[in-house]
């Protein structure tokens, strides 16, 4: 194969158009809608000394309204508006210059129905998700570009390719939806070209291109399809800080700016609280927003207004062409947070209904908060994110059930992490997980304790949140307690040709497996149609004697929601009257989740066994 055609295989598939010229070697977007909320169109072009050429174009409703030209002379920035008379259709655009017109068709197509509309995922939703080379593979041989550097691996190499792919993600969809989850997020699949660690997908080399090691753009738009049909959206992991230092742009920056640039290289300080701290010194401030995530992750100068731009324009891209349900977006907060104010707010006029959650790793309730729509900020920031990431209830949840209860500790924790839901805007828009691809696993952190996992299971399904389950966990897989990513993020058995062990059929899981298989698939099965737990109002109690009570609940209605985490090893006698606002007038206590539910006798619950336990109370 020549070498140039692998560079451009992506875009092709992308139909940039039906034959590339050989002297315009990219646009982006590669294609673009009529209809949509916002008119303006901004369009990078690349191609040898782009720049000294004048372009131009004539298509009804559509017109060219400036040019920039950036530091690199093979870069060409169009702006065009779309007026309401714009007609889906090719565009053929003109670079006159010296020699031959270099020209180039442009396709802009017509939205699909609903799009501005569409619903996006939240309180009524459970996420799964997964990474997807570790997940399952589908297609074991492919033939890959040759610009790719690093093949798949061996899966006895936690850091190598492990080489599961799109096919073997869009094989176990009806898995996913049959254990009860709605959303499906899987980390990043665009291309990452990096000679080592690339599986993970959080360093980009190419925004706009499915890494051909999980499949074909056709293979992901395929996945979006056939989850949607069985009822579960996708969300779409998105990066908006930074680049891998792969990424053709460190050959040739557009613009000297293009990238945060220091006389050497300089990492973020991670100092989270700089950006809300009065006393904090500018220079501060300025490192952690500026500095680079790592070395091989160049951090992008959202400052620029075409970086700003052109990062809006790809996240929208990606909703419109595959039909996102929403977004994540990883390593929020380091990204410049005027950008952010900017870029939240362009993607929610678009999409009025769609959901962004962004990772803002901090312990702290007031430092989440500050990022949420409809938070007044000391400092008048104004953010239009619906979503954020709870590390600060994970954190007390995990806490709470490895800690000896105390006024302070154990459950207080997590009693107490709960109460701090005055700082959120809408906490229910919260993500809560148990553990993620970034921590160790949580039945590790558990002390691989199974009525411990089912509490916390429990909890983050019956609280006010979104819950958020990581493949494998359902399963009971271990890692060590210290974070090892590759430990972490392990193959799901079943997922190749060979295993002996199979997740998805039950083929050599042992009985403690099964048993955690079987609980978290009632337990999602039954959040799904519970409206208690999409939208009840939320009322909790004081730790005692080792339990922990909270109800949802709707004021008109008498039917309750109880989830009781008991921690003791024997026993426990919980008596209702305790809980009056909750229990009056109710006196039949059933189990939600099937099975035999705790004894209730004289206004007096009996729990058999430390564990969760989630009741239904009727009168």
């Amino acid at each position: 194969m020549p070498p140039l055609l692998p560079a451009l295989t992506a875009l092709m598939t992308l139909t940039l158009s039906a034959s590339v010229a050989a002297d315009v070697q990219r646009i982006e977007p590669p294609h673009w809608w009529v209809g949509m909320q916002q008119p303006q169109l901004q369009l990078l072009v690349q191609g040898p000394g782009i720049a000294a050429r004048q372009p131009s174009l004539q298509a009804p409703g559509v017109r060219l309204k400036s040019v920039q030209r950036l530091g690199s002379p093979n870069y060409l920035v169009l702006d065009l508006e779309l007026t309401p008379q714009a007609k889906p259709g090719w565009l053929e655009l003109r670079f006159d210059g010296a020699g031959q017109p270099w020209t180039q068709r442009y396709e802009l197509r017509q939205r699909a129905p609903g799009s501005a509309q569409r619903q996006g995922f939240g309180p009524q939703d459970a996420i799964y998700l997964v990474v997807p080379d570790r997940f399952a593979q589908g297609q074991a041989s492919k033939t890959l570009p040759a610009h790719l550097v690093e093949a798949t691996g061996t899966r006895q190499d936690p850091g190598a390719r492990h080489g599961g792919d799109l096919a073997g993600l869009r094989a176990h969809l009806g898995y996913i939806a049959g254990m009860g989850f709605t959303q499906l997020w899987p980390t990043p699949l665009v291309e990452n070209n990096g000679e080592r660690y690339s599986y993970h997908g959080y360093a980009a080399s190419d925004f706009y291109a499915i890494d051909p090691r999980f499949g074909r753009h056709a293979d992901y738009l395929a996945l979006s399809a056939e989850a949607r049909a069985l009822g579960v959206g996708l969300i779409q992991d998105i990066v908006l800080n930074h680049i891998g230092a792969s990424h053709r742009w460190m050959q040739d920056l557009p613009s000297p700016d293009w990238v945060n640039q220091w006389p050497s290289y300089t990492e973020t300080s991670h100092a989270h609280m700089s950006l809300l701290d009065p006393y904090a010194a500018p220079s501060d401030r300025e490192r952690f927003a500026s500095g680079w995530f790592t070395q091989q992750m160049p951090d992008l100068n959202q400052r620029h207004p075409v970086v700003a731009n052109y990062l809006t324009q790809m996240s929208i891209w990606w909703v419109e062409e595959a039909g996102l349900s929403g977004i994540r977006t990883d390593t929020y907060a380091y990204s410049d947070r005027d950008f952010l104010a900017r870029w939240t707010a362009r993607l929610m006029a678009e999409y009025p209904r769609l959901n962004i959650v962004g990772e803002e790793w901090s312990p702290h309730p007031a430092v989440v908060a500050y990022w949420q729509r409809g938070k007044t900020n000391h400092d008048g920031y104004r953010s239009s994110l619906p979503a954020l990431m709870d590390f600060p209830l994970q954190g007390a949840l995990l806490a709470a059930l490895t800690e000896t209860d105390s006024h302070s500790g154990g459950f207080a924790k997590l009693y107490e992490a709960l109460s701090h839901d005055f700082l959120y805007a809408a906490p229910e828009q919260l993500v809560l997980f148990a553990g993620n691809h970034d921590t160790p696993r949580f039945f590790s952190l558990l002390k691989e304790d199974p009525a411990a996992a089912q509490m916390a299971l429990a909890f983050m399904a019956s609280t006010r949140r979104i819950p958020q389950f990581f493949y494998g966990d359902e399963v009971l897989f271990t890692s060590p307690a210290q974070r090892d990513d590759g430990q972490v993020r392990a193959p799901m058995p079943g997922g190749w040709a060979g295993d002996v062990v199979n997740a998805f059929s039950g083929q050599g899981l042992s009985p403690a497996q099964r048993e955690m298989q079987a609980f978290v698939r009632r337990l999602f099965n039954w959040r799904k149609t519970e409206p208690l737990v999409h939208s009840g109002q939320l009322m909790q109690y004081t730790p005692r004697d080792g339990v922990y009570v909270l109800f949802r609940y709707q004021p008109a209605q008498k039917r309750r929601l109880m989830l009781v985490l008991n921690k003791n090893e024997g026993e426990t006698r919980l008596a209702l009257a305790r809980f009056p606002e909750m229990t009056t007038g109710l006196a039949r206590v059933r189990g939600a989740l099937g099975g035999a539910a705790p004894q209730l006798q004289d206004g007096v619950l009996t729990l058999p066994a430390r564990g969760a336990y989630v009741l239904m109370l009727d009168e």
